[in-house]
């Protein structure tokens, strides 16, 4: 299909979304409803997202919850996971307005998973204080959801509601001074425009900066590169969650450059009381934390990689005990409860019924991201960022288990009253960095590229991704996070990644922006020398030198000669 390049359709305000994750596909329809032209971007095809492979499940306190639970709870519980962090004005937002989104959701053809009365089956997961984690299709949520909102944007494509365009690469967004008015992309081995009067990115996150990572071979951090070349202000980027418990196969996912198929065993299998044990059968997680297997994620994470350092083999893996679910809940529970992981594991090898699991930390989720105020708008005037791609404080250090397609939801609704609001009272953001914001150069200068200790050989993805994992993953220290940065200003400046290349390879695009996001991740890891959250130094101070405030959010603002010619 042809798309237009010029005006709306009709005069209407057109608003592009670029991602099909759970933040675009509803921030389309809702647009659509409104009356907006619409047109949805995606790079890959419309189910290629982190909310297809989404497990879990998402995090709501309904209108009738479970007893005891409240509003306030889900907002205590989230700042307590995001290790002090958060901001608290977004957590209340996205715990206060939770419920208003799963009825979207349910008006898009959402079915959520029912108890034997008839009512939301809500389980509990790791750092809840009360069942509130909504699931459809038992451990297949992202699934269920996207599917049904990807039902709705097609009938909404059939009905000339949204323009759809999949396999469509946003190489660079356009602007007219500082405000962006467009989209460069990629189709067909093409490159084409397309002019608008805003554009919301939702395309989600950068797990592929990993050697093992849950999310699929899509998450190459597009979006938080776009935003950064636009001159949008980025933050929390040292905080990148990793997923305690994702398989590791016969042959590691590490060794392959595209790994197209994680397999994350959800928090819920520990949150029903699966166990973690080493190689001697030792149930090692109590030793480390109180609350063992349902500790935070960065926790658990941690403790497994501290685990195996002491064990001699920092490189290896601990093992997932779900056989004692079936023993206590019957045969055939695991089964019934975890059908998609059930056939995966079995797919891979592995009866897990009968067999240990053998699993290792993994990247999962960035709570940082490109920064936005309560109504998704970035500091660029016309853009809009929601779901992972975005940084709205609401995870903190650390996200809460099933937060992140609700944040998906409500910031991807706000960012439509938004843009609709925008656009009638004329208001926009000022386009200046955050108070406290400070430049960075994402390439530093020639002479001021600091050099690696050994020659790091030529750029590659399977190169950065080990380069990342090795010295910017679980563990981190001050020499680690200097000698990964030598090594990525030595490789940018070949590679040239702050500029917006007009390689007709999508793979060079996608280079481009994983280059970047790792040289943004590391210089945000070397900033913040205290340990927080996900960001574990192991040479942390008590008391940092460079920042103020343990607290403090490092927000970097690309500088503006880097931006205009």
């Amino acid at each position: 299909m042809t798309m237009p390049s010029g005006t709306a359709v009709s005069g209407r305000r057109r608003l592009i979304v670029v991602g099909s994750g759970i933040a675009g596909l509803y921030a389309a329809l809702l647009a659509a409803d409104a009356g907006a032209d619409v047109v949805l971007l995606t790079k890959a095809a419309l189910a290629d997202s982190n909310t297809y492979y989404a497990q879990g499940g998402i995090s709501a306190v309904l209108d009738e919850p479970s007893p005891g639970d409240t509003v306030a709870a889900h907002i205590a519980d989230t700042l307590n996971a995001g290790a002090g962090h958060c901001n608290p004005e977004a957590v209340r937002v996205l715990c206060t307005e939770a419920r208003r989104d799963i009825a979207g959701l349910e008006r898009f053809g959402v079915r959520f998973d029912l108890d034997d009365d008839g009512d939301p089956a809500l389980g509990l997961e790791a750092a809840h204080s009360a069942p509130r984690i909504l699931h459809a299709g038992g451990d297949a949520t992202g699934a269920g959801i996207a599917n049904a909102l990807i039902c709705a944007v097609l009938a909404a494509q059939a009905s000339g509601r949204i323009q759809l365009l999949g396999h469509a690469r946003t190489t660079g967004l356009i602007q007219s001074g500082r405000r962006v008015t467009g989209v460069e992309y990629l189709h067909d081995g093409q490159l084409k425009s397309m002019r608008a009067d805003a554009v919301l990115l939702a395309t989600g996150g950068a797990g592929q900066l990993f050697a093992q990572t849950t999310n699929p071979s899509v998450a190459t951090a597009d979006g938080l590169a776009l935003a950064w070349r636009a001159g949008a202000a980025v933050a929390d980027l040292e905080f990148f969650q990793f997923h305690p418990t994702c398989m590791v196969r016969t042959v590691r996912a590490a060794e392959s450059e595209g790994n197209q198929d994680p397999l994350l065993i959800s928090e819920a299998v520990r949150g029903e009381g699966a166990i973690l044990v080493d190689s001697n059968g030792h149930r090692f997680m109590p030793a480390y934390h109180p609350d063992a297997e349902l500790a935070p994620r960065d926790v658990v994470s941690r403790s497994i990689a501290l685990h195996l350092a002491a064990l001699g083999d920092p490189n290896g893996h601990v093992y997932l005990d779900a056989r004692i679910l079936e023993e206590a809940r019957g045969a055939g529970f695991l089964e019934t409860r975890f059908p998609t992981i059930s056939r995966r594991t079995r797919e891979a090898g592995v009866d897990w019924t009968r067999e240990l699991v053998p699993v290792a930390p993994a990247a999962h989720y960035w709570m940082g991201g490109v920064s936005t105020d309560l109504h998704a708008r970035t500091t660029v005037p016309g853009l809009y960022a929601a779901g992972e791609v975005a940084c709205t404080g609401v995870q903190g250090a650390n996200r809460l288990a099933s937060n992140s397609l609700l944040e998906g939801l409500v910031f991807g609704r706000r960012a439509v009253e938004a843009f609709l609001g925008d656009m009638t009272s004329g208001a926009s953001p000022d386009g200046a960095p955050p108070r406290g914001a400070w430049g960075f150069e994402a390439t530093p200068a020639p002479g001021a590229i600091e050099m690696s200790f050994a020659d790091p050989g030529p750029f590659s993805r399977a190169a950065l991704r080990r380069l990342m994992t090795a010295q910017a993953g679980v563990l981190r220290t001050s020499a680690q996070l200097r000698e990964a940065a030598g090594t990525l200003a030595a490789w940018a400046a070949v590679v040239g990644p702050e500029n917006v290349t007009d390689a007709e390879d999508p793979r060079e695009h996608e280079d481009a922006n994983l280059l970047v996001a790792a040289q943004l991740l590391v210089h945000a890891a070397r900033e913040r020398r205290d340990s927080i959250g996900a960001h574990y130094r192991d040479d942390s101070r008590p008391a940092p030198a460079a920042v103020e405030d343990l607290d403090m959010r490092y927000t970097m603002s690309r500088k503006a000669s880097l931006v205009h010619d």
